[in-house]
């Protein structure tokens, strides 16, 4: 028996993540002047307008209206037609300074510390993160997420390098890989992609354009066949009015597309707009890490890996590894040299993933994981050794 498993990706200028980027911008600009700044920052967009939500502790405050503006020109928003403008469209800023309570969250408790204070420094907030990874591709990320999201990005690619310059920001795809009882790919059955596009481009040049520019080109990096019924589709019809002048925006609506494209599991916390000190960022990240790692190592063909956290305490309150019966050692074994390798403290992750620099705006987009550009620290297997000799 096989199975169909699916994901969904979507391009940087759907209107979700329009507001993902702006507010990873912001936190950007505020690691570039501190990497003690703290940052909680939200964005929201329809039609004409921009609302950035949130607060900072960080030594200056910076212009949350010009950031927004230059991140919807890197898009490649032109005007409103286009989906928005970024010059002509109202931003309303409500990010504001403010203290935390108790000192959580403050720029200031991290001022001063060095080494090993800053190990200790307890997480920001409760919660759980999950981690996951599968070796179905050398990514180790679900093939169909992984796909989806190299689709979606190629898309834009083309946009900006001039291949297809009529084509616009806002785009989805979905892509459906066969699996057989073991759960390695068989073949592509299904890949959907829509893409918004100026009203000069012919739907079926569109059609056309798009199936040999983006779709096969990235069907072709992977040793996995497309299935001789399958179907790939590109536009029902014409996709003009995109971004948020078709819908609203919000940061953290597209979680499931960030992470594992629904086939592992989610804490529930999004990333965009918060600094490393949250856990939910940090922390996923270095779930993600840890996984990656068991199944690089070869103790498990897949492998999900969950944290909890207590607020104001630094250690992890559980670690759990699940191994859906791929493991090739005891699961206990596995979950104990995890403990013994990985030091899973809030600001011993950001140390060993150095994420207090300004790496995030890239992430905002395409996925968070299964990405081979350097700043991607998370997606290193770098304890695979280290693991093995725990075990």
């Amino acid at each position: 028996m096989t199975r169909l498993l699916t994901s969904e990706s979507v391009t940087e200028g759907h209107p979700d993540k329009v507001c993902d980027i702006i507010s990873d911008s912001i936190l950007d600009a505020y690691l570039t002047v501190s990497p003690l700044s703290a940052v909680a920052a939200e964005t929201t967009a329809k039609d004409g307008l921009v609302v950035v939500e949130g607060e900072v502790s960080a030594p200056t405050v910076l212009d949350h209206v010009e950031i927004a503006r230059q991140a919807l020109r890197d898009i490649g928003y032109t005007d409103a037609d286009s989906g928005i403008s970024p010059d002509g469209a109202g931003i309303i800023n409500n990010i504001r300074p403010r203290d935390f309570d108790g000192n959580v969250g403050n720029y200031d408790r991290l001022v001063g510390k060095s080494g090993d204070e800053l190990l200790d420094v307890p997480a920001q907030d409760q919660g759980i993160v999950v981690g996951y990874a599968v070796d179905d591709n050398p990514s180790l990320l679900p093939l169909p997420i992984y796909i989806a999201s190299r689709i979606a990005e190629r898309l834009a690619q083309v946009r900006k390098d001039g291949t297809l310059p009529l084509l616009r920001p806002d785009g989805k795809v979905i892509v459906s890989i066969e699996y057989d009882d073991d759960l390695h790919p068989v073949a592509f059955r299904n890949v959907s992609l829509s893409t918004q596009h100026s009203p000069d481009f012919v739907l079926d040049d569109v059609r056309s354009a798009v199936r040999e520019q983006v779709i096969d080109p990235v069907l072709a990096r992977i040793d996995v066949p497309l299935a001789a019924n399958a179907i790939v589709k590109v536009n029902n019809g014409p996709f003009i009015n995109g971004g948020p002048k078709a819908d609203s925006g919000l940061t953290g609506r597209k979680i499931i597309v960030d992470t594992y494209g629904g086939l592992a599991a989610h804490g529930g916390g999004a990333f965009s707009g918060k600094d490393p000190s949250k856990v939910d960022r940090s922390a996923a990240y270095a779930a993600r890490w840890v996984a990656k790692n068991i199944v690089a190592a070869g103790l498990a063909y897949r492998a999900q890996v969950t944290i909890g956290y207590f607020v104001a305490e630094s250690d992890p309150i559980s670690i759990d590894v699940e191994t859906y019966g791929t493991e090739t050692v005891d699961r206990a074994r596995i979950v104990d040299a995890v403990k013994r390798v990985f030091d899973l403290r809030p600001f011993a992750i950001i140390r060993e993933l150095d994420l207090q620099r300004p790496i995030y705006r890239p992430t905002a987009a395409y996925g968070h994981f299964g990405r081979t550009e350097p700043d991607f620290t998370w997606e290193r297997t770098d304890r695979v050794d280290a693991l093995k000799a725990a075990i």
